[in-house]
């Protein structure tokens, strides 16, 4: 289907994410032009893209800002070029966590309740502490504080308040990190995250980026039967509340009583051979290379003929 078509890979990009989107694109370039594809790379520094002539597909590696939230995926759209993983509205509505958790709540997904505050007018939280400090349209934990004392919540918003007039106060869910690869509208093995220290900050996720130690990462996750289904099912029933196409990965708490509560999903995670998506694939038997193709293969068929 691709085999005479070129690729752009996108990587990159204007936001606080762009090393580790780096990395994720020289990963999948190197993956794609070993399967023998036309494969190039393309380093995105501005919100605008230069694309060779003649791609006939977009493989977005970008994370978090204008990669992520929709922005590129409209561009793209506009010139009338296939791009990989989710469209538009599903990568805005994802991006943004008040449009997340408003549509995870419709659905009847299992997630932390949660309440939006508008920083502009001083409002200040009405549910108790603990509770999670989050900026609604910031990626990999940034923007992310775990509240427990009034001085912490406090600092925390006015930190939030740089990115932004608005904060989600998500209530404070103390349990098990997971996460679930969506692909092809198919659940894969759960992945559990043990971050040193008991939080997974943007530090212990990209160690290499820090120095920090990094975490540890067990797939499948070692949950009996009847919980990993439970898991699963919360994983793509976020995926399929949001609206997303193709594949994404989604960030799940389990509490002492093995309740899955999903926190939200990443439409453009992490694509080196050593991330949590990939690792999952892996689990079921799914190389690197094969896992990207994939993708590119999936996206392009449903946008080639739009």
């Amino acid at each position: 289907m691709l085999s005479n078509q070129k690729i752009a890979v996108l990587m990159g990009g204007p936001g606080s994410e762009r090393e580790v989107s780096l990395a994720s694109g020289k990963a999948v370039l190197k993956a794609l032009q070993g399967l023998g594809l036309d494969a190039v790379g393309v380093d995105v520094t501005r919100t605008s893209i230069d694309l060779p002539p003649g791609t006939a597909l977009a493989f977005n590696v970008i994370h978090g800002t204008f990669g992520e939230d929709g922005q590129l995926q409209q561009i793209l759209e506009d010139m009338g070029v296939p791009y990989t993983g989710a469209g538009v509205h599903s990568s805005r509505t994802a991006f943004d966590k008040n449009l997340a958790k408003a549509a995870f709540i419709a659905a009847g997904v299992p997630t932390p309740a949660a309440e939006t505050i508008n920083l502009d007018k001083s409002e200040r939280p009405s549910m108790p502490l603990p509770y999670v400090v989050k900026s609604p349209c910031q990626g990999s934990s940034v923007g992310v504080y775990i509240c427990k004392t009034t001085d912490e919540a406090e600092a925390a918003l006015q930190d939030v308040r740089l990115y932004g007039g608005t904060a989600l106060i998500e209530q404070y869910v103390h349990g098990r990190e997971l996460t679930v690869a969506v692909i092809d509208n198919r659940a894969y093995p759960v992945v559990e995250i043990v971050a040193p220290g008991g939080v997974y900050d943007m530090a212990n996720k990209y160690p290499w980026l820090s120095g920090a130690q990094g975490s540890q990462y067990f797939c499948p996750a070692e949950l009996d039967d009847e919980t990993t289904r439970r898991v699963q099912e919360a994983g793509l029933a976020a995926h399929r509340a949001l609206g997303v196409e193709i594949y994404s990965r989604v960030d799940v708490l389990l509490d002492s009583q093995n309740r899955p509560f999903v926190l939200e999903a990443n439409t453009i995670p992490g694509m080196t051979e050593t991330s949590l998506l990939p690792k999952a694939a892996a689990a079921t038997g799914m190389d690197f290379p094969t896992l990207c193709l994939t993708i590119a293969e999936q996206s392009y068929q449903l946008r080639e003929t739009r």
